[in-house]
């Protein structure tokens, strides 16, 4: 094993920074205070492989208590229970040494006393026993990562310069996936950049015909565009990466009170209610696996990285079925599906067409002649006008009737009709819904086994893929340990937390009747505590007095959240953003017509590019962002 000395780990990013531009300030910056977080990550990246792990303090990430070795084969339940065991050793020797006790130390309570500062207080090490943390070795699989990037590492880099974002986040994936293609996690996270439904569907088409997601080239477009849409709002690329973990709307609150650049600071004090470890790390774990990736030969000897893809590319004109392609390129549906990972089951079963439009990638050496002459072979009747209607609909973890309803342009009453279902309206994940297309059921269906309500996500067993995938992290450093407000609207940098006097900010798509029917009270009850007259509306950036007697304030945030995540979710199902236009206000013009009539933007989307303007007094001359969009297409 390859493991390099602090010394020269040192050097190399002395090194780097020399190497950087001297402009007025550095594009991944790294306080002194945050190099002992690197050096951890570092460590997990290149020196401990999959058979070890660390238990180790989750706020001072020096204190490292015991390197634990692993047998190969070591169950997972095994494994917990021995970190359980070697957890509760140490949180013994923490109590003792909280208590005070300095004098006649065993060997054990001397080490584990020389890890903390010589100044530690009891209340630090008290603190300690609650902080204990295990950590999986991830050299292995970083190593496995940087052969698979290979693959797609040009591409991600000519997409970047393209969209301006630096090319070092080509390093993200590592922290994120290890640059598996396959990376599931239990929130419903996918591909190598482990986006969720909600944050895909931005700039991706994520549906039952095609979930770009797990196409790494799809994926790292839009990975680019979040990106970059993030340091737009956060103005610095250490906030704009913890944003892609933690949401816009937690990183902009971290800065207003700590500001904008007090990284350090954030890392180590923001006590947001859902910034936990993941968060406090997301950016730091950047930073080792960027100086992992820059430095690969030093850390990973002779490792060749894989080469990418010499593909053929086919952009259909027409609907077609998958095998009549397939037969017409001489290739298997199943090599069909490793190409292009974006399919989803219903087009390789048959079920639906390759819509028209897409663009299908086969590598040139399985093609015999070239794709212009296999097109021409196929029959002219092979190519559809249309694409098939959906007939039948596989529940998935997370899916309610409701969206499901939505997305095939139906009613939940209808599917409880034709389904069969009971007034509880209960779904299994795996349990396939007729539509209206298929007609009614002709007999009740079996009572399921596993149930969720029509508002409530359907459960299933995680899929198999490897322990690792939820992130290169096993789940530490992914979307998996988000909190419920970000992981429902991780791009919407709007403020829908109740303040410390009990205030909120008004946001577009938002009534007063909202907020009492989230509280639990009569709106009469708001209009009272806040002087308002009968009839009079709220307006976007009021501030607004709630009553949280009936509901607290973590109740009604959830509603608020779920109520924006229903909007934005099915705005996002017929709408794909493809980029920005800069406006320049001239005089006489209105953010509403511009907005509404002129780019066809929802005000609610317009606020979300430019969350710090005050809609009411935008003078000329100002300028403003408008995104960009396309249909999603979901036939």
């Amino acid at each position: 094993m390859s493991q390099m000395t602090r010394k020269g780990r040192l050097w190399l990013l002395l090194m780097a920074f020399l190497a950087a531009p001297a402009s007025g300030q550095e594009t991944f910056p790294l306080p002194a205070e945050l190099q002992r977080d690197v050096d951890f990550w570092i460590d997990i990246f290149s020196h401990y492989s999959t058979s070890q792990g660390v238990l180790h303090d989750n706020r001072n990430l020096a204190v490292v208590y015991e390197i634990i070795a692993l047998p190969a084969d070591i169950s997972r339940r095994e494994r917990d229970r021995l970190v359980a065991k070697r957890r509760e050793h140490y949180q013994a020797i923490l109590r003792t040494l909280a208590k005070g006790k300095r004098a006649n130390l065993s060997d054990e309570e001397t080490r584990v006393l020389a890890l903390w500062p010589d100044d530690v207080s009891k209340e630090t090490l008290g603190a300690a026993t609650r902080q204990i943390r295990f950590q999986l070795g991830l050299r292995d699989r970083f190593h496995d990562g940087l052969i698979r990037a290979g693959r797609w590492r040009d591409y991600i880099e000519s997409e970047f310069t393209t969209l301006g974002v630096p090319l070092e986040l080509a390093a993200l994936p590592h922290v994120e996936s290890s640059y598996n293609p396959d990376a599931r996690s239990h929130v419903g996270a996918s591909g190598i950049w482990q986006f969720t439904r909600s944050t895909g569907r931005r700039f991706m088409r994520i549906d039952h015909v095609l979930d770009e997601r797990n196409d790494p080239f799809s994926a790292s477009r839009a990975a680019g565009q979040l990106l970059a849409y993030n340091y737009s709002i956060t103005g610095n690329w250490p906030m704009a990466i913890t944003a892609y973990n933690h949401g816009l709307s937690g990183v902009r609150r971290a800065m207003h009170q700590f500001g904008d650049t007090a990284y350090a600071d954030i890392m180590r004090n923001y006590n947001g209610r859902t910034f936990g470890f993941a968060s406090r790390n997301f950016y730091v774990a950047f930073l080792a696996a960027k100086h992992v990736d820059q430095n690969a030969d030093t850390y990973f000897p002779g490792l060749v990285p894989d080469r990418p893809t010499d593909y053929a590319q086919i952009e259909l004109d027409s609907y077609i079925s998958a095998g009549e392609l397939c037969d017409a390129l001489g290739i298997t549906t199943r090599e069909l599906a490793r190409y292009n990972p974006a399919l989803q089951h219903t087009i390789l079963q048959g079920s639906k067409h390759l819509p028209k439009g897409l663009q299908i990638r086969v590598p040139s050496s399985l093609l015999d002649a070239s794709v212009d002459a296999l097109l021409a072979a196929i029959p002219a009747d092979s190519w559809q006008t249309a694409q098939l209607p959906d007939l039948f609909h596989t529940i998935a973890r997370g899916d309610t009737l409701s969206e499901i309803a939505k997305t095939y342009k139906t009613n939940v009453s209808t599917l409880v009709a034709i389904n069969n279902l009971s007034s509880s309206h209960r779904i299994r994940a795996g349990q396939q819904l007729r539509l209206p297309a298929a007609g009614p059921a002709p007999a009740p269906a079996p009572p399921p086994v596993v149930v969720a309500s029509a508002d409530v996500p359907a459960v299933e067993a995680p899929p198999v893929v490897a322990e690792q995938t939820p992130g290169a992290m096993a789940g530490d450093i992914a979307a998996s340990l988000l909190g419920t407000i970000q992981t429902a609207l991780l791009s919407d940098p709007s403020d829908y937390s109740v303040a410390a006097d009990n205030t909120i900010e008004v946001h577009p798509l938002e009534t007063l009747g909202h907020y009492a029917d989230w509280l639990g009270i009569r709106t009469q009850r708001l209009r009272d505590i806040n002087g308002l007259a009968f009839r009079t509306p709220v307006e976007v950036g009021q501030r607004i007095k709630l009553d949280l007697g009936t509901v607290d304030a973590q109740a009604f945030e959830s509603r608020r959240v779920a109520y924006h995540r229903e909007q934005q979710d099915g705005f996002f199902r017929e709408h794909v953003i493809t980029g920005v236009t800069d406006h320049v206000i001239r005089r006489g013009e209105s953010i509403w017509v511009l907005a509404l009539r002129d780019y066809d933007v929802p005000i609610w989307l317009f606020r979300q590019y430019n969350p710090g303007l005050d809609l009411h007094s935008v003078q000329p001359g100002a300028t403003v962002r408008f995104p960009t969009m396309i249909s999603a297409d979901p036939t």
